[in-house]
């Protein structure tokens, strides 16, 4: 982290900090490019075909690879060096977009290369995300994490403000081909800035790395677990299955619906960027007066509200109208739940956890896409505006209960307080199964109170990389309480003793309170004779 130190918390604070600002204009940058080739992508999709399905398809092939891909990215991410991974990623990408230009002005393309080359690009933009977004609390204080995740939305959409305009006037005076060589060019900044970029160093491992699929799983067990999190994904699945026929659509709006060209298509994408942008100022009053939850069902209200608009009123001023609106609005609701997402997360799970929140987010897109392609080509482009509107209405009151931003203000660093576990130097080094006991004496007046804090305390386990979580009774004496759970290793024990948070530490005090004397903790593990299941 630089070494500025602000706690302003305001909105622009965190370009107080250097490494934050520099990565943030590269990003803005390669951004435009992104959003370049999607126009670009898109046109010239309705040119080699007319079918509402095939033009749809493109928006699949850039969502989907995010959805097929994003886990495994996530937990590859927690485990390597992120800024070499992000250099590493980048220079593909660049390669790739160069190479797409190149068959572009050589009037080689097909429909089916230009979806490979999209779900090349996307599947690029799988493993830089996770790992973009869980650098981002390295680069602030955390009382500016919220302000510099708003700032990373606003910056998606000044970008997608500026690159849809710069792509349809090209498309029409240079031709096809520049947006795609432009996007390729996009690159070199954020290259640039990351090899600029030096990170503070990390502390040395204590612990081997985690293999892939054993990050990936403790990160589902994650996710599993948490209330917030789970509460982040519902809520995000099901806004973002009905606000994909918005940019499903689009082209065709575009195109079919009222009767434009490209420079009529980059100006409405140009419109979402600039309500994009107007949302973002605004995001900060809204949230602090209406709270989080409150936050997502507008801006879920506004895209349903734009997506009837063009639908019933098919015309170039209210579309412009409309996508400024839904603009606002998509800002309003992805803002809310990435920082949702951050705030549930721990660093250890940080980018496998968003890597969760990022596979919901372009399944549901990729998934949405396919289906109101498929619903225009048999009912029309208005009936599949209208249908996703109304079952993004519908959705608002069904899902109000799944409260967001549940851990904000928590503490979910780690604590560090659990003693090291006695066991034998030659027991210690083996990679075997584990089971750990712990029995407790519990204040029979409080019974009902421990038992409650049990239940709580069974989804920190859980979180951490236990199983098979039990909680047993002495049939002898009622007030003897036994808590058991298993790790697949001792190796994985270890990780949880490092895991466990603050907020565990406050759980596990609480049922202290609860107790007469201390717990007592045994550790058991499998002998050398026995083999490993």
């Amino acid at each position: 982290m630089d070494p500025v130190k602000s706690s302003s918390g305001s909105a622009w604070s965190p370009f107080a900090h250097t490494s934050f600002a520099v990565l943030w204009v590269a990003t803005v940058i390669s951004n435009i490019g992104t959003w370049m080739h999607d126009v670009g992508a898109g046109w010239l999709m309705t040119e080699l075909s007319s079918s509402p399905l095939t033009v749809a398809a493109v928006q699949a092939a850039t969502t989907f690879p995010v959805f097929l891909f994003a886990l495994i990215a996530g937990a590859v991410a927690d485990i390597v060096d992120r800024r070499k991974l992000l250099i590493i990623v980048n220079l593909v990408q660049a390669t790739t977009a160069a190479a797409l230009a190149s068959l572009v002005s050589l009037d080689l393309v097909t429909p089916l290369v230009l979806i490979v080359f999209t779900f090349a690009l996307g599947t690029g933009a799988a493993f830089v995300a996770p790992a973009w977004q869980a650098i981002v609390p390295s680069l602030v204080p955390r009382s500016e994490l919220s302000s510099a995740i708003a700032l990373n939305s606003m910056g998606i959409n000044i970008s997608r403000a500026i690159g849809p305009a710069i792509a349809g006037f090209l498309i029409v005076s240079v031709g096809l081909w520049s947006p795609f060589a432009l996007n390729a060019v996009s690159f070199v900044g954020i290259i640039a800035a990351l090899l600029w970029w030096r990170p503070a160093a990390a502390e040395p491992r204590r612990l081997p790395a985690e293999e892939v699929s054993t990050a990936v799983i403790n990160g589902l067990r994650f996710a599993r677990y948490s209330p917030a999190v789970r509460a982040t994904l519902l809520r995000s699945l099901v806004f973002f299955l009905f606000a994909s026929a918005f940019w499903a659509m689009l082209p065709l709006i575009a195109r079919v619906l009222l009767s434009g060209g490209p420079t009529l298509y980059g100006l409405l994408l140009a419109c979402v960027g600039v309500g994009a942008v107007g949302g973002a100022f605004m995001l900060p009053v809204l949230r602090k007066q209406f709270g989080p939850s409150r936050v997502v069902a507008f801006g879920t209200l506004g895209i349903a509200l734009s997506l009837a608009a063009i639908a019933l009123l098919p015309v170039a001023p209210v579309a412009i109208a409309a996508a400024l609106f839904a603009g606002l609005s998509w800002i309003l609701v992805l803002s809310t739940l990435n920082h949702s997402a951050q705030t549930a997360l721990p660093d250890w799970a940080r980018a496998r956890g968003l890597s969760i929140f990022l596979t919901v987010f372009f399944g549901s897109m990729f998934l949405g896409s396919l289906a109101w392609g498929q619903v225009a080509s048999i009912y029309g482009i208005p009936s599949a505006l209208l249908t996703a509107a109304g079952g993004a209405l519908v959705m608002i009151p069904l899902t109000a209960r799944f409260q967001l931003q549940q851990l904000a203000g928590h503490n979910l660093a780690p604590s560090m307080h659990w003693p090291a576990p006695v066991v034998s130097e030659q027991e210690a080094d083996l990679d075997r199964p584990v089971m750990v006991e712990v029995a407790y004496s519990v204040m029979a007046e409080k019974k009902p109170e421990f038992l409650k804090l049990m239940d709580q305390l069974a989804n920190a386990r859980r979180r951490n990389g236990g199983y098979g979580w039990r909680l047993l009774q002495d049939a002898a004496d009622p007030r003897r309480m036994f808590e058991i759970w298993h790790e697949t290793s001792w190796t994985q024990h270890l990780r949880h003793h490092e895991r466990v948070s603050e907020d565990d530490h406050e759980l596990q005090d609480r049922i202290k309170d609860t107790l007469e004397g201390e717990p007592e903790i045994k550790h058991l593990v499998a002998p050398f004779t026995q083999t490993r299941t």
